[in-house]
């Protein structure tokens, strides 16, 4: 019996395995696919939510309206930096790569890394007692 198998990034297989073995599969497929139509149709999950829009973001019973620490140290941090390191490393995080960001800049990725690693230690020296 062949199987049809597709990998989670779209390349499909197919593999030759004994009639029991391909029964077995076949069936704990169909078994998990029915479990998934009954927990869509029955069961909601606040992990399934989409969460969009500032009023997520926002958690006004607690918040007094000044910056925590830790938004204070970010701030600081970024006011030591210079525009282009700002830059770099919020496209960074976005998760371009410093051979991106470089190509959209005009610049080549080794000044990209160099002024990311400077804005990373400028941050590191401001948060350090964030990080574990």
């Amino acid at each position: 019996m062949i199987i049809n198998y597709t990998f989670a990034d779209g390349i499909s297989s197919e593999i030759e395995v004994t009639e029991e073995v391909g029964t077995c599969i076949i069936d704990t497929d169909k078994q998990e696919r029915n479990g998934d139509r009954k927990e869509r149709r029955h069961c909601w999950s606040l992990d399934a939510i989409v969460y969009e829009g500032s009023e997520y973001g926002r958690c006004d019973e607690y918040d007094d309206g000044s910056p925590s620490e830790l938004q204070l140290c970010i701030r600081a941090a970024f006011a030591e930096m210079t525009e282009p390191q700002k830059r770099r490393l919020l496209q960074s995080a976005q998760g371009l790569t410093c051979r991106e960001i470089g190509e959209q800049e005009g610049v080549s990725f080794r000044a990209v890394a160099y002024s990311i690693e400077g804005a990373k230690k400028i941050l590191m020296r401001h948060c350090k007692k964030f990080l574990h």
